[in-house]
């Protein structure tokens, strides 16, 4: 991954992590950003601040194309704001510097647009089992009862954008 990165060549590399829940998405943006392999910081958004609720992946993942990816590759100051998930509405707005390194990490961030506006795309897999246990160790109650809806909404995004063969890597965690 590390080696992607540097071989993008830019100062200012666009990364994209999609996967189902609990494949290890946030984990993998987290680690890349602690052994960021260029000069400067780097910007995280997870889509999870984007997500207008539980039945909003498609809404989210179309939000960070717009506020964020499109206004990067144009050289823009993207500005988005998070949703809280309390109050279920948007709350305060963050900048996104067009300047330096970007990573988008969430489920529905890789699309054949979203492909297009991307240096580096990561697709993540992992069982089922697997993803479902590290969802609910990670989320538990919060997240239980929403579940399958969402898992609803993952396979109508692999179904419609077929992420994995936009990926230019692809891991599968077991």
């Amino acid at each position: 991954m590390v080696a992607a990165v540097r071989a993008v060549g830019a100062p200012n590399p666009v990364v994209l992590i999609d996967g189902r829940s609990g494949a290890g998405k946030s984990t993998l943006a987290r680690e890349l950003v602690a052994r960021w392999p260029l000069r400067g910081r780097v910007q995280l958004v997870a889509l999870d601040s984007l997500y207008p609720g539980w039945d909003g992946l498609l809404e989210g993942a179309q939000y960070a194309r717009d506020q964020i990816l499109r206004p990067h590759a144009r050289g823009l100051v993207g500005v988005w704001q998070r949703w809280d998930w309390e109050t279920d509405e948007r709350a305060e707005a963050h900048a996104v510097d067009p300047s330096l390194p970007l990573i988008v990490e969430g489920s529905g961030a890789l699309t054949p647009e979203t492909a297009r506006l991307a240096d580096v795309r990561v697709w993540m897999t992992s069982p089922t089992a697997s993803r479902q246990a590290r969802a609910l160790a990670r989320d538990g109650d919060t997240y239980r009862p929403h579940w399958v809806r969402w898992a609803e909404q993952e396979e109508r995004h692999i179904a419609r954008h077929d992420p994995q063969a936009r990926a230019s890597l692809v891991f599968d965690i077991p």
